[in-house]
């Protein structure tokens, strides 16, 4: 019997000290996450989303330029955002709700490299999409 309780209490002391353990590295992760968030840059902001990250999901993709079977909006190379009519408006969100959403990020990152602006509609749209699939990727890590 005195074996037991030696043993019960050998047990309940280690599982206090591993407790003890994770609790303090636990409270010590969340101080060095900031600090990691506020590293300068290396790459110039895309501008795609919200806010300029490194673990963003346009920091994935690959850095050439790869067209998504949309050779068309080649012709809105240098223009304003401003400046589109609501056709052409919807010829690019047509091009955005036809694509895989794994795409997407791809494709934003391909027309910044190629010079096209989003017309400001569908740019939120895109932001929409991409912060949905980075909560979708943040849940699944969970």
């Amino acid at each position: 019997m005195i074996v037991a309780l030696i043993i019960l209490g050998a047990l309940v002391g280690v599982g206090a000290l591993l407790y003890a353990h994770h609790r303090l590295t636990s409270a010590q992760e969340p101080a060095d996450a900031p600090a990691a968030a506020e590293e300068p840059e290396e790459e110039e902001c895309c501008g795609m989303h919200v806010t300029c990250e490194k673990d963003s999901l346009l920091a994935s993709v690959s850095p050439g330029i790869v067209y998504y079977e949309d050779e068309e909006l080649d012709a809105y190379k240098g223009r304003s955002p401003e400046q589109y009519s609501d056709d052409e408006i919807e010829q690019f969100r047509d091009v955005l709700l036809t694509m895989q959403p794994s795409d997407i990020a791809g494709w934003a990152r391909s027309l910044q490299l190629r010079g096209i602006a989003l017309p400001p509609p569908v740019r939120e749209e895109l932001l929409m999409i991409v912060s949905e699939a980075r909560l979708a990727k943040t849940a699944h890590e969970s």
